[in-house]
């Protein structure tokens, strides 16, 4: 697909993903708005290698949302994929439904693993990578993170680890957009400079806008530098597309009310 056809997706998801909080009277617009153009480019942008009718193809590349709480994008986007019917979207967060608050391994056989606890994907997005890497195995890992979850000190521990195991088949893109529950990430417990920290670390990484899908997937599709696990620091916005939640730091978990609900809506249909 063409950056075109990528944005048209990204903009058909941000709506699907206001539909559904909406409904569901609760939930993370914000970093779920920041991280959707990442994820459109992972699984359209033909990055991520799977198969929706068999999503535990032992040929598939392994993805972890390690950074739970921004689930709607990705349950909208692996509806657009295939791997459920898109109308499941609007049962999130019901009692019932397999679209929890947070990803449930139980629930949907696409999720690696259960997810939300923050700090807690990642460590298991690196085991996964270091099994696979001594079985010999050319599976790739994807884990998606978010900037407030760097405050983990897990995360660091995991970091350390996979660089020592040489994990040149993982992938960890960084949602930078800056914000956390509390509010700015540099007035609470500052990250900078975050690019030279994973470098210390052993890490390649790069720093790149996360709603360019020209520049995502340049850096996506490269292989990693030999026995060097791969961190992209991707510049979001919180809230992107809907201007009212853009940098705005009460969006980390709000409900909408029904005006916000039809001006986001609206934002998203021009």
């Amino acid at each position: 697909m063409n950056e075109t056809d990528l944005a048209n997706i990204a903009k058909e998801i941000r709506r699907d993903v206001i539909e559904m909080i909406y409904r569901a009277g609760s939930g993370h617009p914000g970093g779920s708005l920041s991280v959707t153009d990442i994820l459109v480019a992972l699984y359209f942008g033909g990055i991520l290698k799977y198969d929706s009718k068999r999503p535990n193809w032992e040929d598939r590349d392994y993805f972890i949302l390690s950074n739970g709480h921004v689930c709607p994008t990705w349950y909208a986007v692996l509806a657009k994929a295939g791997f459920f019917p898109c109308e499941l979207l609007m049962t999130l967060r019901d009692f019932n439904s397999p679209l929890q608050g947070h990803p449930e391994k139980s629930k949907l056989p696409m999720i690696e693993t259960t997810t939300g606890s923050l700090g807690q994907g990642i460590t298991v997005g690196v085991g996964i990578a270091l099994g696979l890497k001594r079985l010999n195995r050319g599976n790739h890992v994807f884990i998606l993170t978010s900037d407030g979850e760097q405050d983990e000190g897990s995360v660091w521990e995991t970091i350390r680890v996979a660089s020592f195991y040489k994990l040149d088949n993982l992938t960890i893109i960084v949602d930078r957009n800056n914000m956390q529950i509390d509010g700015f990430t540099e007035e609470i417990s500052g990250l900078e400079p975050l690019v030279e920290k994973y470098q210390a670390f052993g890490c390649e990484t790069e720093e790149i806008d996360g709603h360019d899908f020209q520049q995502l997937i340049s850096v996506l599709v490269k292989k990693n530098k030999e026995e060097r696990p791969k961190v992209i620091i991707a510049k979001t916005i919180r809230g992107k597309g809907v201007s009212f939640m853009e940098g705005n730091i009460h969006y980390h978990a709000k409900k909408l009310t029904e005006e916000g609900y039809k001006e986001a809506l609206e934002e998203l249909s021009k």
